[in-house]
């Protein structure tokens, strides 16, 4: 829990309702803001797939806390959802309701609400992070006036630009994980063909996701790269999870075919990041974000990925100009809702 949860708020502060939704879990969360620091209320996870709407939820959330908001009514609102979001509406494919930005608004009684991306709410996240919570990649490098941007691989491949306007940055969500893979050395074209043979169309979120991981060892036994070992056949047999049974046999470097496939991924993840970088010429820094950076921060931080990130050819030395962080804090898309309710019509 959150040394700031259960903290009192003054009367009449303003409370923030926040949200960060799934297909599997949503956390909400009441907010005020301290000057410039988020001051956590309360926060509860909830089963998505056990309510019939995004409002029904609210609604029990708020019942649960009323005691925080009797005193201190809800001011704003956002809320970010892992899928594209539309005009303020989005809808996650293994969810039957869907978060509508209006409709959301009007059960609140508020002037506006704020529906985004769950990858735009990550971006407005960043700046409420204490430096503890991100993992410097490039110490030494320091971030330059210009925009930032965000890459986070998970069950997915998210991608967000930090627009700078002058002053501040504005995230904004993209799709880069559903670009086209492109390999950059003879292996990976051996890679793209295998994959080839199971998609009609080879998105780098293909392989730079949880389920990638267990496609490149499969590809490195397959090819004949690697061997697939008694041992790791039973890990896999008894983890029923490919990508996870890999990553930890080589974290812990007990199989030399799972080292060799968390080792080409850390490369694609950092090359993909160091694409993203020239795009957005990110002179703000990039951002590393998801679920699967933290649990391979060890092999992340051996310096494969740094070296991928950087290896641009003619533009190397621009590139290496370029602060890279992981993010450690996985509340970084709740606190980023709260964060973008919080500033309003900016």
């Amino acid at each position: 829990m959150d040394p700031g949860i259960g903290q009192r708020v003054p009367y009449n502060a303003a409370v923030i309702l926040a949200g960060d939704i799934g297909g599997t879990k949503t956390i909400l969360g009441l907010f005020s803001r301290d000057g410039k620091k988020l001051q956590t209320l309360a926060e509860q996870k909830f089963p998505s797939q056990g309510y019939r709407s995004l409002e029904a939820m609210i609604r029990d959330f708020i019942d649960a806390h009323q005691h925080l908001v009797a005193r201190n009514p809800i001011k704003n609102c956002a809320v970010g959802i892992a899928g594209p979001v539309v005009n303020g509406r989005s809808h996650l494919v293994n969810l039957k309701w869907r978060a509508d930005a209006t409709r959301l608004a009007r059960s609140l009684d508020l002037p506006r609400a704020w529906v985004l991306n769950d990858l735009e709410a990550t971006g407005w996240g960043v700046r409420e992070l204490p430096s503890r919570k991100l993992h410097n990649l490039t110490p030494g490098v320091r971030p330059r006036a210009g925009n930032a941007a965000l890459i986070a691989a998970g069950t997915g491949l998210g991608t967000a630009t930090m627009f700078w306007n002058g002053t501040r940055h504005v995230p904004s969500a993209g799709e880069g994980g559903h670009q086209n893979f492109a390999p950059r050395t003879l292996d990976e074209i051996d890679l793209l063909r295998f994959m080839m043979r199971r998609y009609k169309r080879v998105s780098i979120e293909r392989i730079v996701a949880g389920p990638g991981l267990g496609a490149i060892y499969e590809f490195l036994v397959e090819s004949g790269r690697c061997k697939k070992t008694a041992r790791m056949q039973r890990v896999l047999d008894e983890e029923q999870d490919d990508n996870a049974a890999v990553s930890r046999m080589g974290l812990a470097g007990k199989d030399a075919g799972a080292r060799r496939a968390l080792e080409m991924f850390v490369s694609l993840y950092g090359a993909v990041a160091g694409d993203l970088a020239l795009v957005t010429r990110a002179l703000g820094g990039i951002y590393v974000g998801g679920g699967i950076a933290p649990k391979i921060l060890d092999a992340i931080d051996g310096g494969a990925f740094v070296e991928a990130f950087r290896d641009k050819g003619r533009l190397r030395s621009f590139v290496e100009t370029i602060p890279v962080k992981v993010i450690l804090e996985p509340r970084t898309a709740l606190l980023g809702a709260a964060a973008r309710a919080a500033a309003g019509d900016v």
